[in-house]
């Protein structure tokens, strides 16, 4: 394992045992190993109106300076409270109606591991491991933490829609969807059997990869992703995206008929509690402390419980029968490969792994270490290896492909703090959430409207980190119409879901190209992908433009990084709250 900034031998004087027995020892006897002289009032002051804030300014702790204990469990809280929104997400939809419809046991399960899971890949991108004698490395070496992807969540929910309808998946004799572990388990061994694109890329040029999947694809792909994943977020917001949302005019009860405090769906009290969420997520933003605004996603999320709770919409019974912890494989899933399926996950895999590149420079630039040269190219290639094999991990450890978050690039600018330390204990808390069941239990109970308006504005943020991919483009001739040409249809299949799924009619005992049909079918549907394929295509067929290009350069001065994607405060007064996308 190597020094963060260097490529080869660690080359700093070695360190005996005694050295660190001491370095130890005063870590955890002094003041200045236990508390330091960080400012801690500065995380808990909020901005209050008419009041003056105060100008100074926090020390810089770089990769593998010292830090405090204090700090480093306090920022590592505050990493783990970051993104806590953005790993259960995924996992309670996949498993909820939308998804594989599992029971609460399995649903809890999911959540837990996803913790679990979470914690312990983000320790492996963060060590940054050096492939014995090769220039490979695997992890990035910074505070870069991982969660289950956004990307994977419209595909799932398409793809399970497919397996009810063909009987891969059961139904009742009323047609409603029963539990389908079988469906959960392809889809898990199919996204194995994908990662391996990801990590065969990861040993090509960073300048190839930029080269075929520039911003120009990518942007539009990640903005149509968080499109389609709004709708997801609004049904839940009006009472939830299962059968009681699927004919809204039949007013059935939601989440359903014998369920505490049920209602039908779109009614103005479910309206209300996902406002709330919305409204809180808003006012953290603007007047609460940095801590605050970090965590503004959990806060939100914790008022709308506490008035949920107060009004009767929780159901205890799930909490009060989870087990007191919980730990991966606790439930398994057989594992198979649903060929339909591979397709649109190569297309997602594409898009984790661009995504990923700009998160780690994103990273590297708040963590003030070098964003070009031989130790940033060492970076994104461990990053993007590291990713892969997160994506495989994961799928072993029954949960969907996880990639690098963007949220934690934020509270490294607010705190400036880029030590490892925080990161570690990050991972701590992950696990420790995780492992203790009756917390994801608690989770699993949110009513579909207070989740709803937290998933909708995350998903929003996907759409918008999007725009900010596409907006470093310059928009000559070219690019336009490249933009325009795969926009017309992704963004039409986006809206119009079923439009493609009339246009083949086979029926036959020809099982292979029934799995064909079926593939092709899950690609047009799925918008992002369609809009990946095109944009793809057309941006290597039409030649650049030079003279326009050079216009364009002249007229606005040199673009930004195409690969980078900035989280760092745009106020002023330089301490302003850290950036609220979060990366799919």
């Amino acid at each position: 394992m190597d020094g963060p900034d260097q490529i080869g031998p660690d080359l700093r004087p070695k360190r005996t045992l005694a050295d660190r027995w001491r370095g130890i020892v005063k870590t955890f006897t002094t003041r200045e190993g236990l508390i330091g002289d960080y400012d801690y009032a500065h995380l808990f002051t909020p901005r209050i109106p008419f009041t003056k804030r105060s100008q100074k300014s926090a020390p810089f702790f770089g990769v593998d300076d010292r830090v405090p204990v204090m700090l480093a469990l306090l920022l590592g809280l505050q990493h783990s409270l970051a993104m806590l929104a953005g790993v259960i997400s995924p996992p309670i939809l996949l498993g909820g109606s939308s998804g594989a419809n599992f029971g609460s046991d399995d649903y809890q399960y999911l959540v837990s591991t996803s913790l679990i899971v979470s914690g312990l890949l983000s320790l492996m991108q963060m060590t940054r491991w050096h492939i014995y004698k090769t220039r490979y490395y695997v992890g990035t070496g910074l505070i870069s933490v991982v969660g289950t992807s956004f990307a994977t969540i419209t595909v799932a929910s398409d793809t399970f829609s497919q397996m009810y309808s063909s009987g891969y998946c059961p139904v009742d004799d009323q047609g409603n969807r029963l539990p389908c572990p079988r469906g959960y388990g392809a889809m898990l061994g199919t996204s194995c059997l994908c990662s391996l694109l990801e990590i065969g890329l990861s040993f090509m040029s960073t300048k190839v990869l930029k080269r075929i999947f520039p911003p120009l694809v990518t942007g539009p792909t990640v903005l149509l992703i968080g499109a389609s994943l709004i709708q997801t977020g609004m049904k839940d917001w009006a009472g939830g995206s299962g059968t009681c949302g699927s004919n809204p005019a039949s007013r059935a009860l939601c989440p359903s008929a014998d369920a505490p405090h049920a209602l039908p769906w779109g009614s103005a009290e479910f309206i209300g509690l996902g406002f709330l969420v919305f409204l809180t997520i808003i006012l953290c933003e603007r007047f609460g402390s940095p801590i605050m605004k970090s965590c503004a996603v959990v806060i939100g999320l914790l008022v709308g419980c506490i008035v949920a709770g107060a009004c009767g919409y929780f159901d205890r019974s799930g909490i009060d029968a989870a087990p007191v912890v919980s730990f991966i494989w606790a439930r398994t899933f057989p594992l198979t490969i649903y060929a339909p399926l591979i397709l649109p996950l190569l297309a997602v895999y594409i898009v984790v792994m661009m995504e990923s590149i700009g998160d780690i420079t994103a990273t590297c630039d708040v963590s003030q270490v070098a964003v070009e040269g031989p130790t940033f190219d060492s970076r994104i290639q461990g990053g993007v290896l590291g990713n892969g094999f997160t994506c495989l991990i994961a799928g072993l450890c029954t949960i969907t492909p996880m990639s690098v978050f963007a949220q934690n690039n934020g509270v490294i600018a607010l705190t400036r703090c880029a030590n490892r330390k925080a990161g570690y204990c990050c991972c701590l808390f992950l696990v420790i959430m995780g492992i203790f069941a009756k917390f994801a239990a608690a989770l699993v109970a949110i009513p579909s409207s207070v989740l709803g308006g937290m998933t909708t504005f995350l998903f929003s943020s996907v759409a918008i980190s999007g725009v900010r991919i596409i907006s470093t483009i310059p928009f000559t001739r070219r690019n336009r119409f490249i933009l325009t040409a795969s926009f017309s249809v992704g963004m039409g299949a986006t809206l119009v879901p079923d439009w493609f799924s009339y246009v083949f009619t086979y029926s036959g005992d020809n099982h292979s190209l029934t799995g064909l049909l079926n593939a092709v079918e899950l690609v047009m549907v799925n918008g992002f992908a369609v809009t990946a394929v095109i944009g793809l295509i057309l941006n290597l067929v039409f030649p650049e433009d030079e003279e326009e290009e050079a216009t364009v350069v002249e007229a606005k001065g040199p673009e930004a990084p195409a690969h980078e994607i900035s989280v760092m405060p745009e106020s002023s007064d330089d301490k302003a709250g850290p950036s609220t996308s979060f990366r799919i």
